[in-house]
């Protein structure tokens, strides 16, 4: 936790020391406060309780920080892809006995630490919905990544390797009507990919009424249609692939502890023909 949110080398580090600490839990969940927040944090197959246990400094701190300065006591704020209940239960610390907040996870046995973790605070304004949110209501295929189960969507993405999950799904305009819900201050939406498929519609049948205040949507591929723009993200979706098959493993040691010793050399990964830049 001394280590600073911005500090590279100290992120390095932290990955470094983590990776020691997680052989010697044994495989032990452990209880501990986070963001005003009681959680059982389980560190083996889930990125987010890794940081979130570890370094909670790295987990979003400018999300959260957007979060913190925009939403007011008795805000009610959305959280599609909830994980293990990270952002819901930041929100509820500070947002007050009137807020209203949704945690929506799909996959059953983070859904099972989802509910942990909110009983466990006294905060009564968070409650946890437990299926997927998509562009049609039913039943669909989730994939799910085993060694990272926070990395699980409606597409096949990252690192997934054919684990697959059946798991009921609404709209996300049937969500929100559902619970009678009349005005959202902010959602945050973390799917892996299938932030198109539920944004698009909702956008485009749900009141005006019902636009988010604040919208903060993970930061992955984006799908566009201008040259410049089309490049930046197949060579996004490029690094992102090269990232996954051949630096799974890269955090057990520092990353520039490992490129002296190897004598790795600087690569560009984003670089535009003179014709691409002229369009």
């Amino acid at each position: 936790n001394r280590i600073p949110a911005n500090s590279w080398y100290g992120r390095r580090l932290a990955l470094f020391l983590r990776r020691i600490a997680i052989s010697r839990l044994g495989g032990k969940p452990l209880d501990v406060t986070r963001y005003g927040a009681r959680m059982r944090l389980h560190p083996y197959n889930n990125n987010c309780e890794k940081k979130v246990l570890f370094t909670p400094q790295f987990f979003d701190p400018e999300e959260r920080a957007l979060l913190r300065a925009k939403l007011q006591p008795g805000c009610t704020f959305l959280d599609i892809g909830a994980n293990i209940g990270a952002y819901a239960l930041f929100v509820a610390g500070f947002s007050g006995p009137g807020a209203r907040i949704l945690a929506v996870e799909p996959q059953p046995d983070v859904f099972n630490r989802l509910t942990y973790n909110i009983a466990q605070n006294p905060f009564h304004t968070v409650k946890a919905v437990a299926c997927a949110v998509a562009d049609k209501a039913g039943e669909l295929t989730l994939f799910i990544d085993p060694r990272n189960r926070g990395e699980s969507s409606l597409k096949i993405v990252g690192t997934n390797e054919g684990a697959r999950i059946r798991v009921p799904a609404v709209t996300l305009l049937d969500l929100v009507r559902g619970e009678g819900i009349e005005r959202i201050d902010a959602i945050k939406l973390d799917v892996e990919g299938a932030e198109d498929l539920i944004l698009e519609p909702f956008l485009r049948a749900a009141p005006a009424s019902l636009h988010p205040r604040l919208l903060i949507v993970e930061n992955g591929t984006v799908v566009v249609r201008e040259p410049l723009t089309l490049g930046i993200a197949d060579r996004r979706e490029l690094y992102n692939e090269a990232v996954n098959l051949n630096n799974v493993r890269i955090e057990q040691f520092p990353d520039v502890i490992v490129a002296r010793l190897f004598n790795f050399q600087a690569a560009e990964l984003l670089v535009f023909s003179d014709a691409e830049k002229a369009d």
